[in-house]
């Protein structure tokens, strides 16, 4: 479930059962809901989709987002950077553009999701020294870009996170 500030700013998402306590301890509203509904022995409720905090919950600016193989594959759309080809995750690795043996450090600014046979091709080389081009500069992402990412197919979400991402 989106969480919203109560200024309609997204700002994390957490799980039904964490939404509908929210919900019930009067901390939130329900800003959309879903069709479905949870039942207890005394509430039926319709499960909420986006909520919104009744109070203002002041963020951070610069929150620092974890670089994990996840992360990145979402940040590169499961797509090599070097070819473009988008084999399934299973297939793709995690490339230092500046080798680490040459003091390349493993920061978002320095990796990159590559194909195994790209990766390979590359090897213990700079892009250049490669001959191979990068199809995008690796960039360290905002969390709302990860977060549209992430659910990408939800259409109900689309609309309050480009709100957050402006």
């Amino acid at each position: 479930m989106l969480v919203l500030n109560a200024t309609y700013e997204p700002l994390s998402v957490v799980s039904a059962q964490r939404a509908i306590h929210l919900l019930l301890s009067q901390r939130a509203e329900a800003v959309e809901s879903s069709d479905q509904f949870i039942h207890s022995a005394t509430l039926s409720l319709p499960v909420p989709q986006v909520i919104r905090l009744l109070h203002y919950v002041r963020v951070p600016r610069n929150l620092p987002l974890p670089l994990s193989r996840r992360a990145l594959l979402l940040r590169d759309e499961f797509t090599c950077q070097y070819c473009g080809a988008q084999p399934g995750r299973e297939h793709l690795t995690i490339d230092h553009v500046i080798p680490r043996s040459r003091g390349g450090r493993t920061e978002w600014e320095n990796v990159v999701i590559a194909c195994e046979d790209c990766n390979r091709r590359k090897g213990n080389r700079t892009p250049e020294e490669a001959g191979m081009k990068l199809r995008r500069k690796p960039y360290r992402p905002r969390f709302w870009v990860m977060a549209l990412l992430t659910m990408a197919g939800n259409e109900v979400w689309r609309k309050y996170l480009a709100m957050g991402d402006e």
